[in-house]
């Protein structure tokens, strides 16, 4: 027996933090100029009622390399989003752009001598 959805109805659950499609152009874009550049693999994006979290990985079995994480605004508080690597939080802002920030600076080494 075969089980059908239908397609017009979400399948979100009630009060569950999503990135909307905005969000996603965002870090999807960035996510491909990674893979272009043979930096990033592979990605994950998990939803859970208190965050989203969309997670990069360099290899596809290994712990995600950065993950960026956005909060829901409570109690009139805005929206913030946050990226980390491993447990280090690298930045916080209520601007992904600008959370974003903290993964696109690389730091520039020069020869000296």
């Amino acid at each position: 027996m075969s089980s059908h959805q239908t397609l017009h109805k979400s399948n979100r659950k009630a009060g569950q933090v999503t990135f909307d499609r905005n969000e996603l152009r965002i870090l999807l874009n960035e996510y491909s100029r990674r893979v272009a550049a043979g930096e990033w693999r592979d990605y994950a994006m998990d939803f859970a009622r208190e965050r989203a979290v969309f997670s990069v990985f360099r290899h596809t079995a290994e712990h995600p390399l950065y993950s960026i994480e956005k909060f829901p605004g409570k109690g009139g508080r805005p929206q913030l989003y946050a990226v980390s690597r491993g447990p280090q939080r690298l930045k916080q802002s209520e601007n992904l752009e600008t959370v974003l920030d903290a993964i696109k600076a690389k730091p520039r080494l020069r020869t000296v001598g």
